[in-house]
């Protein structure tokens, strides 16, 4: 029996695996990827959030879809994909063994591509083992792929990325998340994530790590307590929370074993988050042929597994000679000029671990945020786009330097300025007069942008603000403003609710509270009231 060769066998169907295959099957090589869920797609059809970046990473596009298209992509191309499919190994000679259900097929690939991802950390404490203590991964799957609640109340370890967009998700899911805790002392994501949660009345304690869980045959309760700087929990700072459900965001951790397994030149790597091969700019092992791609090789966003995918399609099909040297280097070098835009600002892989003070614009950081998760009332006012204006104005609350600007497109009058360096921080041009079409508001990926009417002359502003939660409010509701912390400042009504395909599910709620609070109000929580 023949064994079945490929031009290029990729080992993971995710965002890094899909890119490759299809730039190496639009170079036409014969491409085979495998995976080992029942669905392709990897961490993508989990995220229901708009991705950050510019256009080319699919800026604003939220990842179910951009997981959609790839799939669509890769199937036009030829591309097969075989899925419940367990690579088990890889040996001399570039030979494959693939465990299919119960049966095990070699394959031969010229080359080879390993793009397995990462698995969710854990920590331990007293209680980690009872049901009801989850991965935050775990807990999107369970939401986002099977309509199914976690938990009524959970408490989530962790502020970076996944533990924000996570907690913001539990609460669009209809959980109450009662606080974020992060052994940090500092709010570890984007600023805008920690902010779109902070509003809805989330509290966040930094310095502090879960104690213990209660609960005999599952989770009833959670115990946090402050740490010092040895990591040792502080003896009388212990709260304790009724929970069903705690939720670990605690970091992930390359899958690199195939890699080990397949003899690729190895490295302990913290600026990676872990045991990763070391790759060169075409992400190329140590052998010849051998490629890796994605968080497999590092811990980045989606957005730049994609763009390592394609980078490692594109150097395969030169290593085979369907594209010559000089065109091959220069389809790369673009991808490298996209991958270097998202590896800018504070956030860039060469950041990790370093003290910021201030933005690339020499403006100081808002501390609050990092500590509290929101930025204070006596902090706003320093950032550029936040400005005071007659009329109808957008005010935009992005105080850190992250790769992303699709603000910038998005407005027909070029009312907001980014420039051409995708981390800046937007600006105002104050000679554009904004139309309040909300275009702004809807696409930005951090839901940090509000439109502002300081002063209808009744003694009334008017906010508009983006809106993601089920059931609507709907035209003329009563509730209450919330601010920038989640605490309630005055009474508000709701004046529309506007929905447009072009919003993508990012709804505009223009809510009127008293001029006095129209920089402060940046939440709506109905039929309470002050």
């Amino acid at each position: 029996m023949s064994m079945k060769r490929y031009d290029l066998v990729i080992a993971g169907a995710g965002p890094a695996g899909l890119s490759a295959a299809i730039e190496a099957a639009k170079h036409g090589l014969k491409v085979v990827v495998y995976d080992e869920n029942a669905k392709p797609g990897g961490q993508l059809f989990k995220q229901i959030h708009k991705f950050f970046g510019s256009k080319e990473h699919k800026a604003k596009i939220r990842g179910f879809h951009i997981g959609e298209e790839l799939l669509a992509e890769a199937a036009a191309r030829g591309v097969e994909v075989v899925l419940n499919a367990i690579v088990i190994g890889i040996f001399p000679e570039k030979e494959v063994t693939v465990q299919i259900g119960d049966h095990v097929e070699h394959v031969k690939g010229d080359t080879i591509l390993i793009a397995t991802g990462a698995s969710e950390n854990m920590v331990t404490f007293p209680g980690w083992t009872l049901p009801g203590v989850i991965g935050a991964g775990a807990a999107q799957t369970m939401m986002n792929l099977h309509g199914t609640l976690p938990g009524k109340r959970v408490l989530m370890l962790g502020s970076g990325n996944v533990g924000l967009v996570v907690s913001f998700q539990l609460m669009q899911a209809g959980c109450e998340v009662v606080a974020v805790a992060d052994a940090a002392p500092r709010v570890g994501g984007y600023g805008v994530h920690a902010a779109k949660v902070a509003r809805c009345g989330v509290p966040f304690y930094l310095s502090h790590t879960i104690v213990s869980a209660d609960g005999d045959d599952c989770v009833t309760g959670v115990t946090i307590g402050e740490v010092d700087a040895n990591w040792q929990v502080i003896p009388g700072t212990e709260k304790h929370f009724d929970v069903d459900t705690i939720c670990l965001a605690v970091g992930l951790s390359p899958m690199s074993k195939l890699c080990d397994m397949a003899g690729c030149q190895m490295e302990d790597n913290p600026a990676k988050a872990g045991f990763v091969p070391v790759v060169n700019a075409f992400g190329e092992t140590s052998i010849p042929g051998i490629y890796a791609a994605g968080d497999v090789s590092g811990i980045e966003e989606a957005s730049s597994a994609m763009i390592e995918g394609r980078i490692a399609g594109i150097a395969a099909a030169m290593r085979l000679g369907f594209l010559s040297e000089s065109e091959g280097k220069a389809e790369i070098e673009k991808q490298e000029a996209a991958l270097d835009g998202l590896r800018q600002g504070m956030f860039a892989p060469g950041m990790r671990g370093k003290q910021i003070t201030e933005t690339d614009e020499g403006i100081a950081i808002s501390e609050n945020l990092l500590k509290h998760g929101f930025v204070a009332e006596d902090e706003i006012g320093r950032f550029p786009g936040v400005i005071h204006n007659k009329g109808i104005h957008p005010v935009i609350e992005c105080t850190q330097n992250i790769p992303c600007n699709p603000c910038q497109d998005a407005c027909p009058k070029h009312c907001i300025q980014v420039g051409s360096n995708i981390t800046a921080l937007p600006s105002i041009d104050p000679e554009q007069t904004c139309t309040g079409c909300g275009m702004c508001v809807a696409s930005c990926s951090g839901q940090a942008i509000f439109l502002v009417n300081e002063d209808r002359g009744d003694g009334m502003a008017e906010i508009t603000l983006p809106y993601e939660f089920l059931p609507l409010p709907q035209k003329g509701d009563k509730g209450v403003a919330l601010n920038r912390e989640g605490k309630p400042v005055c009474n508000a009504t709701v004046v529309s609710v506007r929905s447009a395909k072009a919003f993508d599910h990012t709804h505009l709620l223009t809510m009127q509270v008293p001029t006095a609070y129209a920089m402060q109000a940046r939440f709506f929580r109905k039929e309470e009231t002050v």
